[in-house]
């Protein structure tokens, strides 16, 4: 076989063409699919060994030798792109794992307590410095402490107002923080005044206004020649400390079971400044609490004389009082961790 031949010059034309395509590989997967293609089992160059049986006894044994060269060229330069890839990776990593030590350290976030908390550690000075003192009491409560002892008997109406969560042993996860003041009078005499805050428990479907849990403040006072004067006195002072701002306070009859006479407690609407919007519907004014003076039957119910002693009540739900204050639009936001969310309150 001569250097002429056709077989000669398509070894030729195959070595180079395989080491033109090598130069142009980039990836390793490339290099992969080159060798398969060039070296493997069923490469072309692998194609072309099985041809020599074609060729004259005498041109066999230069055929098998140049193919065999090709072939070890072929792995060398192979090898070598192999190398030549894996630097590249190896260095690409180095920069993209570089670290600039000239730059300024990196902060770490610093951990604060959640809005809710902070609220009703507020609420909780305020009413301090009113006087009050802090009671707590039981989550999961009994109807007598829930309901009868707040003048709300089995078949009550207002017991619709409760969607109630019931255990299996006939107790409820209570739906107001009233129950402590219950048990608070159960073992202290007037005259007192206290703040219940806590957690409640009420089966709503969860929307931009309602939760199954949320938070809630019940204050009592109870002495001789209490009034609703002194009520409206304290909320006022607890609502303009809480919102830090001059409101106008106004007291709207209304009616609950513990307490008589009732009433909901409205401020001037701070956003249009009582000139009606969205927020206020138009009235001017944002209901916050509901509150009155104890029912003399409350009083009966836990051994204290009401011809001598009188007491005012209230409650309100903080989540309400935090999203009056900062704008929040929906309830749901207090209980779903974004933390960029919960950063953004005061």
């Amino acid at each position: 076989m001569t250097e002429a031949t056709p077989f000669a010059e398509r070894l030729a034309d195959l070595e180079g063409e395989a080491l033109a395509a090598l130069a142009a590989v980039e990836t390793e997967d490339a290099l992969e699919a080159w060798r398969v293609s060039y070296l493997g089992k069923n490469g072309r160059l692998t194609g072309e060994l099985k041809g020599i049986g074609a060729l004259t006894p005498a041109e066999r044994p230069q055929a098998g030798a140049r193919v065999n060269a090709i072939k070890a060229a072929l792995e060398t330069a192979h090898g070598a792109r192999r190398e030549v890839l894996k630097e590249a990776a190896r260095s690409a990593r180095r920069i993209a794992e570089a670290v600039d030590v000239t730059l300024p350290g990196r902060g770490r976030g610093v951990g604060t307590a959640h809005p809710l908390t902070r609220a009703l550690a507020r609420i909780e000075d305020i009413f301090a410095g009113l006087g009050f003192s802090v009671a707590s009491g039981p989550e999961v409560e009994d109807e007598f402490h829930n309901f009868e002892a707040l003048n709300i008997p089995a078949h009550h109406p207002a017991r619709a107002m409760h969607d109630t969560f019931y255990l299996p042993d006939g107790r409820l996860l209570r739906t107001h923080t009233s129950t402590v003041q219950i048990r608070f009078m159960e073992v202290e005499r007037p005259p007192f005044r206290i703040i219940a805050p806590g957690r409640v428990y009420r089966a709503d479907a969860p929307d931009p206004t309602h939760s199954p849990i949320f938070h809630q403040v019940e204050g009592l006072a109870v002495g001789e020649g209490v009034h609703m004067g002194h009520l409206k006195a304290t909320l006022s002072r607890f609502l303009e400390a809480f919102f830090e701002r001059p409101l106008t306070v106004r007291l709207r009859p209304s009616y609950f079971p513990f307490t008589e006479p009732s009433a909901e407690v409205d401020i001037g609407c701070f956003l249009c400044q009582g000139q009606g919007c969205r927020v206020c519907k138009g009235t001017g004014f944002v209901e916050v609490l509901g509150c009155g003076l104890v029912h003399p039957r409350v009083l009966e119910r836990v051994g204290i004389d009401s011809e001598r002693f009188s007491g005012f009540a209230f409650g309100m739900g903080v989540e309400r009082l935090v999203m009056l204050r900062d704008g929040v639009s929906d309830v749901r936001l207090f209980y779903e961790n974004d933390l960029r969310f919960l950063a953004s309150l005061r």
